[in-house]
């Protein structure tokens, strides 16, 4: 229909055209659910929106094992989403902070978490939440 609203990319046009390419649309969104989708990946994300922590701070305030959690940073260091920093000590300390390509996601995060609370029945929030 002539000037119907495409919601997935909220254009109008005259034509009624929705001015995407779906597939496109459609693979951007698989990406990103394949990288933020993976157990845990969100939650280790949203533990660091509040600023850097130790890589025990995450594991008390998500409750994942060491061995996923290092798995889990690592694959979200390797994509960019978070970086990992040294402070050589004494004591060698570790830390963890959100890269700007993670800080970009913290709107996106903040929404879901509101989306979250606002459509599902979730119960008490889990530890660190």
């Amino acid at each position: 229909m002539a000037g119907d609203v495409d919601v997935r990319a909220g254009e109008t046009r005259a034509d009624g055209a929705s001015g995407h390419s779906a597939p496109l649309c459609d693979a951007a969104l698989g990406h990103a659910f394949e990288l933020l989708g993976k157990r845990w990946n969100g939650v280790i994300l949203g533990s660091l929106m509040e600023g850097p922590a130790g890589f025990a701070e995450v594991r008390r305030a998500t409750g994942i094992s060491d061995s996923v959690l290092a798995d889990r940073l690592a694959g979200l260091t390797a994509a960019g989403l978070v970086v990992r920093e040294v402070d050589e000590g004494p004591p060698v300390a570790v830390h963890y902070r959100l890269a700007p390509r993670g800080v970009a996601l913290v709107p996106v995060l903040q929404d879901l978490m509101t989306w979250a609370r606002d459509h599902l029945d979730l119960g008490p929030p889990p530890a660190g939440c």
